[in-house]
């Protein structure tokens, strides 16, 4: 994938063939868990779902490389290549399964046909009302995804979404999201 820091992408994946990627509960808790150790040294998850055959984030670069221990430094790429591949190891173990559980190539778009999402610049503070929308119709396309699926009702109601903890109203809501920096980026509040 090609990030840049500074820019709001969508990234997701899906099953091999579109098969279920988490079997359980315990799988969804592993995969948050995943994502808060390789994701958030990276950037900002501005919002995420994961659905029984696919995920999705919404994040903010910070930065493309990071120090992971003493003398080594990793990308953004490669963490998220470990997180899929930690995460299928472990699933595949408890589950009797081998191989790849995600398709070949996550993705990242960050914008209406890759055009550019970004808070840096002379608009940062306006940059909800300067029209530029890719990045909040990603948030709520993201978080509708369990209610299209016919899962729930209602976005809040999908446990394995962050729109629980935008709609919590807690600020201190302890959630792997910065929901102040996506409140600020995306509900201009």
């Amino acid at each position: 994938m090609q990030l840049e820091t500074g820019l709001i992408y969508h990234v997701f994946n899906q099953g091999n063939n579109r098969q279920k990627v988490f079997y359980r509960k315990a799988h969804y808790l592993y995969f948050l868990g995943k994502m808060e150790t390789y994701l958030k040294p990276y950037a900002d998850i501005l919002c995420y779902c994961l659905m029984p055959n696919h995920f999705h984030w919404l994040l903010l670069v910070n930065t493309l490389e990071a120090k992971v221990e003493e003398n080594k430094v990793r990308t953004l790429n490669d963490s998220i290549g470990i997180l899929l591949r930690s995460y299928t190891r472990g699933v595949n173990n408890q589950e009797g399964h081998t191989g790849s559980i995600f398709r070949n190539g996550t993705k990242a778009k960050n914008g209406i046909i890759d055009g550019v999402v970004t808070i840096d610049g002379p608009n940062a503070q306006d940059f909800y009302k300067q029209g530029n929308e890719y990045a909040l119709q990603c948030f709520r396309y993201i978080h509708q995804n369990p209610v299209k699926a016919g899962l729930v009702t209602h976005p809040e109601d999908w446990p394995w979404s962050s729109a629980q903890e935008y709609n919590s109203g807690d600020n201190g809501y302890n959630g792997i999201c910065n929901l102040n920096l996506g409140k600020r980026l995306l509900l201009g509040l």
